[in-house]
């Protein structure tokens, strides 16, 4: 299980929390995120991060019993075990994922993902306190539905003192996110879940509030994709909804026979 680009695994907590007691979890953060110190540049890059995730898979299968094996990823991470080769999963689980389909809807994404990165680019990335930043979230519409604690998590988890000891500033920096994003758009028309060899679930946020995923952008192939999605949440649906979401998931593993 990892997260989307600019976060965190332990920002997840009140999602894969509720998974704990019945799964076995291996959580890691995505290079240059999280308690992962930063490396070079020109290494943030999606067959990076295609790498780093089957690595980890191997090493799981060296060192633990072989079980059925579920890949649970967010956003942007969601092109990583799509675009991996691995035959390993029984099972995969995407929240907001960027798909589409050749044609009008994906000029749309990738005009969306540009205007995402230059946004990035201007980001304030340096605070003086925690508390500084969880404040400022309060003013974020993207954080406007999140559960209470969820802000101060996000300061804790996507937060590092800073070098010169002078407050704090983003584990990831957003130069790295912006050249994620910008690398990422060129794979979103690579994307295919009909080419998929293991079952795959996609959950959206809400399709009525804006700026959440909907298949395709077309509601003609929303029957081409497994796809649910969780009423009255947004893209951070399981740092809004987290027990929704663990619901959707358990419903489609139970379908499988694999809870």
């Amino acid at each position: 299980m990892s997260h989307g680009s600019g976060l965190a695994a332990d920002l997840y907590y009140p999602f894969w929390s509720l998974l704990a007691d019945e799964f076995d979890l291996f959580i890691y953060d995505l290079r240059n995120h999280g308690w992962n110190s930063v490396g070079a540049r020109r290494d943030h890059n999606i067959p990076r991060l295609i790498h780093d995730h089957d690595v980890i898979l191997e090493s799981i299968d060296r060192n633990f019993e072989m079980k059925p094996t579920v890949g649970i990823f967010h956003s942007l991470s969601t092109l990583v075990p799509l675009l991996s080769f691995t035959k390993r999963y029984s099972a995969l689980v995407l929240f907001e994922p960027p798909l589409c389909k050749p044609g009008a809807s994906q000029l749309e994404l990738h005009d969306a993902a540009e205007s995402a990165a230059a946004l990035i680019r201007k980001r304030g990335h340096r605070f003086k306190t925690r508390e500084e930043f969880s404040d400022f979230l309060r003013l974020v519409p993207t954080f406007s539905r999140v559960l209470p604690g969820v802000r101060e998590l996000m300061a804790l988890t996507t937060l590092r003192k800073s070098a010169d000891g002078e407050g704090y500033e983003l584990r990831c920096p957003r130069e790295y996110e912006a050249q994620l994003m910008d690398y990422g758009r060129s794979f979103f028309p690579l994307l295919n879940l009909d080419l998929l060899s293991f079952p795959t679930k996609v959950i959206g946020g809400d399709p009525t509030i804006r700026n959440t995923y909907l298949p395709t952008f077309d509601l003609e192939h929303v029957s081409a994709v497994d796809y649910d999605f969780v009423p009255e949440a947004t893209h951070l649906l399981q740092l809004e909804k987290p027990a929704e979401c663990v619901a959707v998931t358990r419903a489609f593993l139970e379908r499988l026979a694999i809870v």
